[in-house]
């Protein structure tokens, strides 16, 4: 029997902090029993809402529906090479507790993404990134829950479509699959990623000049603590926006009249602006409107300092992106899942 509670809070099950209520909640801790609730008569019709940690959403409303929150954990290998191994990870398990796994058996390829908010099943959905490495880099494959069929599909990399904080169950397959667990491809002989120069310099501070992952793992939570609010203390949803890719040639012309415009080149032809600069140059970092505002270490955090709604951090964001438009004639996309 699967427990359903009404009219839940989900202040603790999102990370802004938000107080809204569910009308009905429940949590799922196996494939079977998510499988049997779906098959349910009586909420084949009711609204559901998926969640995992609630790290990368903004819940505008109270959910007048079934919040099902996944919780399915469990880390396995299921395969071995000379070189590698794979690791199969349930989608309830916590990103930065999976790291910590693979970095205690010394297996490499996510390390430069420690202490990441969210579950692994959140991860490939925005491909998630930071410090010279994303998901896709290591990604194996997954198992994914059709909502329709009810039956579980394998998607490789391929059928993933990664791209930059995006991913096939961001557009069409939205709301239509739930994944499941994933699995990862992790290097037995690990190679050290410290091409960042702020990776570089923290090493340097550490006095390490022959890193290990773990040297880089907790170079990398230095930096992230150093730059990032602790949702437990301030709601937020880590990065709100993504960093704008834009034709070199408009990246050049704006740089004339912004000498100190970072870039950086991901093609021939496409250059990724930092969205950070782009609001703070807008005059965004650290300005407070009412309970909501700008984080005053690092502009691309919007933070709920209390009693903020999803309305308010909504119509900054918006006021945000129309600001860095005017100014620089670049849009800034949010990264973080609007929930209506």
């Amino acid at each position: 029997m699967i427990a359903i509670d009404e009219n839940v809070s989900l202040k603790p099950y999102n990370t802004f902090g938000l107080e809204v209520t569910a009308r009905y909640f429940t949590e799922i801790k196996e494939t079977g029993q998510l499988i049997s609730l779906l098959q349910d008569p009586a909420w084949t019709s009711v609204k559901k809402l998926f969640l995992g940690s609630g790290s990368n959403i903004l819940l505008l409303n109270d959910f007048d529906g079934l919040v099902i929150k996944i919780s399915i954990k469990g880390i396995t290998q299921t395969e071995e090479t000379g070189g590698y191994v794979i690791l199969r990870a349930g989608a309830g398990e916590i990103w930065h507790e999976f790291v910590l796994y693979c970095i205690e058996r010394n297996l490499g390829g996510v390390e430069n993404m420690s202490l990441i908010p969210g579950t692994v099943g959140a991860a490939p959905m925005q491909n998630i990134g930071a410090y010279g490495a994303e998901i896709k880099d290591t990604f194996h494959c997954l198992e994914a829950l059709n909502l329709e069929t009810l039956q579980t599909e394998v998607f490789d990399r391929e059928r993933c479509a990664f791209g930059y904080r995006e991913s096939f169950f961001k557009h069409e397959g939205k709301n239509r699959y739930v994944i499941l667990n994933v699995s990862f491809r992790l290097s037995k002989q690990p190679v050290i990623n410290a091409s960042y120069g702020a990776i570089r310099q923290i090493l340097a501070e550490m006095g390490v000049d022959s890193p290990t992952i773990r040297d880089v793992s907790n170079a990398v939570i230095r930096i992230r603590r150093s730059k990032l609010p602790d949702p437990a203390e301030i709601g937020n949803s880590g990065s709100f926006f993504k960093n704008p890719e834009i034709p070199k040639e408009e990246y050049l012309k704006i740089r004339e009249e912004y000498p100190a415009m970072p870039g950086y080149e991901v093609s021939e032809d496409r250059v990724k602006v930092p969205a950070g600069w782009l609001i703070e140059q807008a005059g965004w970092k650290g300005k407070r409107f009412g309970e909501v505002g700008v984080h005053d270490q690092q502009a691309l955090v919007l933070v709920n300092f209390g009693k903020g709604s999803g309305a308010e951090i909504s119509d900054l964001a918006t006021r945000i992106q129309a600001s860095v438009a005017e100014k620089f004639g670049i849009t800034i996309s949010p990264e973080v899942n609007f929930i209506f």
